[in-house]
């Protein structure tokens, strides 16, 4: 109840033209109780019917007898069949007959599309742009059900499934709540994925930012052309887009500096190559290179260059990024809008994230947009991974 998942499942039935009825309400007595309801759903035909049982199970709500599921052939490459089942990003099992299939990496707003292979039936979701003729597409809502992560309060700890935006706390408990998130996933084996903008380089957190690296807090990095830019033009000339990280003022010929350092990693071909030629010695592209670790680079319309490393058909970078999600337990997201969101959208709602901003609006767009679990924490974005090098690395505040 104190989520208020009811209000917005009436408000959800009511836009989509839909009627209910409650058919019966048992309200947990304690503020950690689970609440029940069952409702009556009626619509004026089976489409209308059908999109609004879809939008339901994005609020987790489930059909009392959920049958089994219709299955469709695609037409046309690029494009899912009408009335396809669009999809969350829960956890989702389907029933085909009579048996009910996990689906392979849920994300929302793609189809659900089911395969026969020699371990049996698998059912994965899958962007519309790579949909391709023949394929076998879910549609409908019939046969599909959806889990909620539980909503955990453990004092002192990560909270998952606490979307509120936080400003205000004290921020070294929401530092260490971080860190111990952090830390969770690296003892159950699981990575760390870092979504990164610009900022980390402009407010001075690279070398913190290196540090969690070679400790091995970062396993992959997403981020755009901009932070990769601007962190090799501080590792080349001391500047971030021309002012001098030390001083913290412009320098001469400092509005060139970062396209000279795009050009000089274009001549070596790439930032590995740069790395291996001795050319780039330090900074946070650096770091991910000497430590092995993942880097995915996703750029804009806007970008200068760009760095030969960048993904600039948006598609392929989408599908880089969706390569890897595998055995992600745990995102921060610094400093970063467009791809915070873009970040979200294909994370599973079971992997716990936090977003870190100095604009409130950064970090309530993205649990807007569908990542319900998303957890904001307002705050300069500098101070706030110097503070988490200092939870996580030993001896840091020393060096």
């Amino acid at each position: 109840m104190d989520t208020g998942i009811l209000s917005r499942v009436l408000d959800d039935i009511r836009e989509y033209d839909g009627d209910y009825v409650i058919d019966r309400f048992d309200v947990g007595h304690d503020a950690g109780d689970i609440s029940h309801a069952q409702i009556t759903v009626s619509a004026e035909d089976d489409e209308a019917l059908q999109r609004l049982l879809m939008r339901l199970q994005t609020r987790g709500v489930n059909q009392v007898d959920p049958g089994e599921a219709e299955v469709s052939v695609a037409e046309q490459d690029g494009v899912f069949p009408d009335g396809f089942y669009s999809s969350t990003n829960l956890d989702t099992d389907v029933r085909l007959s009579g048996t009910w299939i996990e689906v392979d990496n849920p994300e929302m707003d793609c189809g659900l599309i089911v395969e026969d292979g020699g371990d049996g039936v698998r059912v994965r979701t899958l962007p519309m742009a790579d949909v391709r003729a023949g394929m076998k597409v879910i549609c409908g809502a019939s046969g599909i059900k959806v889990k909620v992560p539980i909503s955990t309060r453990e004092e002192g700890g990560f909270g998952f499934m606490e979307s509120a935006v936080s400003s205000e706390k004290p921020q070294a408990v929401l530092v260490r709540q971080v860190a111990d998130g952090m830390r969770q996933a690296k003892e159950a084996g699981q990575k760390v994925l870092w979504v990164g903008g610009p900022g980390v380089i402009h407010t001075g957190a690279a070398p913190a930012m290196v540090e969690l690296v070679k400790a091995g807090y970062v396993d992959v990095l997403f981020a755009g052309n901009a932070l990769a830019t601007h962190d090799i033009e501080a590792a080349l000339y001391g500047t971030s887009l021309g002012i001098d990280l030390a001083m913290g003022q412009g320098v001469e010929h400092g509005h060139e500096h970062h396209i000279r350092a795009i050009n000089t990693i274009r001549k070596a071909g790439s930032i590995k190559a740069a790395v291996d030629q001795g050319v780039l010695t330090g900074g946070v592209m650096h770091a991910l290179v000497t430590e092995g670790k993942r880097f995915v680079l996703v750029g804009s319309v806007r970008d200068d260059g760009p760095l030969p490393d960048v993904h600039t058909d948006v598609i392929d970078g989408q599908r880089a990024m969706r390569a890897e999600l595998g055995g992600v337990g745990f995102c921060l997201m610094v400093a970063t809008m467009l791809h915070s969101v873009a970040t979200g959208n294909i994370l599973p709602a079971s992997v716990p994230l936090v977003c870190v901003d100095i604009n409130p609006a950064t970090v309530t767009k993205l649990a807007d947009r569908g990542s319900s679990q998303a957890r904001g924490i307002v705050t300069d974005v500098g101070l706030f991974l110097e503070q988490l090098a200092v939870e996580l690395v030993p001896d840091y505040r020393r060096r």
